[in-house]
């Protein structure tokens, strides 16, 4: 799913304070087999019994999740655990379904939103009015999570930032501060490859979806996140002027990359910027877990700065969550299950004992404990006003190896931009004509 489920198989690191380790999968990660779990005690109304078709493969998410769901007081729960990438490929059949499952665990973006225009997704707007488990959360997960028409068809329970993360005792060694605007940005990038030390890192080994970064947080800035989801849903062309000039910003960005990104993987390419040899690295939270734990409380982190101040703030924050059937026939029981999910009580269960470095959506939940840089991803997130996923996320796994081909030739071949765009465009058309 990405990007991509593999990147969560990894090792684990203390992010959050009181014995909260970084997870190594959200919500989505899988676990072959099928796992009923009656839902149980309390009390409360039945509503009948309710299906969560749900992917797991971490075993401490998983266990998580099977306490949330044995501790439902609302009714009978019985809960499939597929493994992600049959979950994926039986995605539309489950909902197209006569007897589809209530309640489906996947993430937001275009899947979700396109799911809703075929009619396949409950309306689950009630929750997000009046007392409803979802009224409080952001303006921004709110938008992530409606369909075209403006109902809510997803019901956000985890997610996570990208920013610019760096080392402060590397950044106060070399005399430097992170900066507060563009200009600042390419004057700090200047500064520090005029001490001999590489500005940014990347990894595009194996791992080559990671240029994909920097393509959006670009496009966010140049050009907002309403034309970034267009151009992801095949509403422009990728060889747009509006895409030139975000790859003229990303030309000028590449003399400051390590020129060894392309034998680096995601988690290799924080091996220089350990070995202060390399100073940034736009990536996912995710990050913290490729550094040695004598550096892990050094590491902090700044927003892309803006480039266009006519441009809505944008974050990249890939999103977990739920959504329901349309076609199941407890409509009722998939809102209340839900509610339970989206609950401040239960989010907070579920971090602390599945140890998921994902930051919950509701406001509600206690972050007392959480570390400062997980506090400070909080705040990020509460204020942008547009959250955006991840370019696959926002739009397809085969539109992302359109992305994977194009961005790393450029990077490669800089000066080849038009021709490039142009492939990119074919690419991408043939995508969405499939």
């Amino acid at each position: 799913m990405s990007e991509r489920t593999r990147m969560f198989e990894l090792t684990r690191r203390q992010l959050l304070a009181g014995g909260m380790t970084l997870g190594a999968a959200s919500l989505l990660a899988a676990c072959v087999g099928t796992t009923p779990s009656g839902g149980g005690g309390g009390g409360g109304a039945s509503t009948g019994v309710v299906t969560l078709q749900n992917s797991i493969q971490d075993a401490d998410p998983k266990a998580a999740l099977e306490a949330l769901v044995k501790a439902y007081p609302g009714g009978d729960v019985t809960m499939n655990s597929v493994a992600t990438e049959q979950f994926r490929a039986q995605l539309t059949n489950y909902l197209r379904s006569g007897d589809a499952p209530e309640v489906l665990s996947w993430y937001a973006g275009s899947v979700a939103r396109s799911y809703a225009e075929e009619g396949l997704l409950l309306d689950v707007s009630p929750l997000w009015e009046g007392d409803g488990a979802c009224a409080g959360y952001s303006d921004a997960l709110r938008g992530l999570s409606s369909g075209a028409d403006g109902k809510q068809i997803f019901v956000p329970t985890n997610y996570y930032w990208w920013s610019v993360f760096y080392k402060k005792s590397s950044f106060e060694k070399w005399g430097v501060e992170p900066p507060t605007s563009w200009d600042e940005f390419h004057a700090l990038c200047e500064n520090l490859r005029g001490q001999g030390i590489n500005p940014l890192t990347n990894g595009l080994a194996s791992t080559p979806w990671m240029a994909s970064g920097w393509f959006d947080y670009l496009n966010l800035r140049v050009n907002g996140a309403q034309y970034h989801r267009e151009l992801l849903a095949g509403e422009h062309a990728f060889n747009d002027p509006e895409v030139v000039a975000v790859m003229e910003e990303y030309k000028r960005l590449i003399p400051y990359f390590d020129k060894n990104m392309v034998s680096y993987s995601a988690q290799e390419a924080a091996t220089p910027m350990a070995q202060d040899k390399s100073a940034m690295y736009l990536v996912g939270a995710f990050v913290t877990s490729y550094f040695p734990e004598d550096q892990q409380d050094d590491l902090d982190f700044f927003s892309v700065p803006v480039i266009n101040d006519s441009v809505p703030t944008a974050e990249e924050a890939p999103t977990d969550g739920f959504f329901a059937a349309a076609k199941s026939d407890n409509h009722q029981g998939a809102l209340d299950l839900l509610s339970y999910l989206a609950s401040a009580e239960s989010q907070q269960q579920f971090i602390e004992q599945s140890g998921s470095a994902n930051l919950p959506t509701s406001p509600d939940v206690d972050t007392s404990a959480f570390s400062p840089l997980v506090q400070k991803g909080i705040e990020l997130l509460s204020s942008t006003e547009e959250i955006t996923q991840f370019f696959n996320r926002d739009s397809s796994d085969a539109l992302q190896a359109t992305a994977d081909t194009a961005l790393t030739k450029f990077l490669a071949e800089p000066d080849s931009m038009k021709s490039i765009l142009d492939e990119w465009q074919t690419a991408a058309e043939g995508v969405f004509a499939s």
